[in-house]
């Protein structure tokens, strides 16, 4: 399985391409350069990185955050913060004040695509239901469980959002007005500290380096990798078997582009069980159509800093 395994209790754990011609810009191509960053232990952190300057514009622990809430004046969408395998099981409209337990959340717990997609998230469209959600925190880098709490959708306007959340046993209730970001594509959240700053304003970032929640099919489980994820307004193609330094602006003629939250992704290396480590395939190259509209080719080189350190990333990177 090519799957970053955050820890030994996974066997219990539950969980558009099109192919466009694009302008070729007259344009000289930059000077390739290698990269390499480094998740931290345990892969605690999310990097956020612009391909263009080659720089991590914004990292924070990937426990700073629970909830994002899509910006926009219609936008009305909650996600769960994949990195912890975070889970949501709606248990329909009551009172939040009411002591709960996680029986039939097993079965009932869903995460949101990969891919991304906005019509496949673990809440769903909750508007005008006001029903109680149970989140499942997920867990920390170090594998330790981080709870349940309820969350009680209540009102979505052009500038806020207004939501309840409370303990399982109907403690601790609290009524939040969260106005929406004017900078960034959503807005974060922690249950135990309220609105955090934590996603990079939109068109500063194209990749975040993170773990992600991905569903595995064979066996069925959602399952934590570890990986890049774009943003929307980023495109991606994937040339599989290829020489990075043949690839050239007029593949973009050839290959589909992908917008995708998972185009990147994780399988671009492969676990080995029997050696206990991990191998990158330089010969997959990605073409990145940023945020700025300039192309950008890039591959993986390595998983591992000089030390041995997994969890450090090195990837080459060239503008087209």
């Amino acid at each position: 399985m090519r799957a970053t395994a955050l820890f030994p209790l996974s066997i219990l754990l539950l969980s558009g391409c099109l192919k466009e011609e694009l302008p070729v810009p007259a344009r000289p191509r930059g000077e390739a350069a290698q990269v390499q960053l480094c998740m931290g232990s345990g892969y605690q952190d999310q990097l956020w990185v612009d391909v263009s300057s080659r720089s991590v514009v914004r990292s924070n622990p990937k426990t700073a955050w629970d909830l994002a809430f899509e910006s926009g004046p219609d936008a009305w969408r909650v996600w769960l913060n994949g990195s912890r395998l975070m889970t949501a099981w709606s248990i329909g409209a009551g009172d939040i004040t009411t002591s709960v337990d996680t029986a039939g959340m097993a079965h009932g717990r869903r995460i949101d695509a990969p891919s991304g997609h906005p019509d496949s998230t673990a809440i769903g469209d909750w508007r005008g239901a006001q029903d109680i959600h149970l989140i499942d925190l997920g867990y920390n880098a170090f594998g330790a469980h981080l709870g349940v709490r309820k969350l009680q959708l209540v009102e979505v306007t052009a500038t806020a959002y207004v939501f309840r959340t409370a303990a399982l046993d109907g403690s601790a209730v609290q009524e939040h007005t969260l106005a929406k970001s004017g900078a960034s594509a959503c807005t974060m959240f922690s249950f135990a500290s309220g609105p955090v700053d934590v996603e990079p304003s939109t068109g500063s970032w194209d990749m975040v380096f993170t773990q992600y929640t991905h569903q595995f099919h064979e066996p069925f489980i959602p399952y934590i990798v570890t990986g890049v994820l774009t943003p929307p307004g980023v495109r991606v193609a994937r040339i599989t078997a290829a020489d990075m330094a043949a690839v050239t602006l007029a593949d973009t003629m050839q290959h589909p582009f992908s917008t995708a939250r998972d185009a990147i992704g994780f399988d671009w290396k492969t676990y080995s069980f029997d050696e206990g480590a991990y191998t990158v395939d330089p010969t997959i190259v990605y073409i990145i159509h940023d945020a700025q509209g300039l192309f950008h080719k890039l591959h993986f080189l390595d998983f591992y800093d000089d030390l041995g350190t997994v969890g450090c990333p090195t990837w080459e990177v060239q503008e087209l």
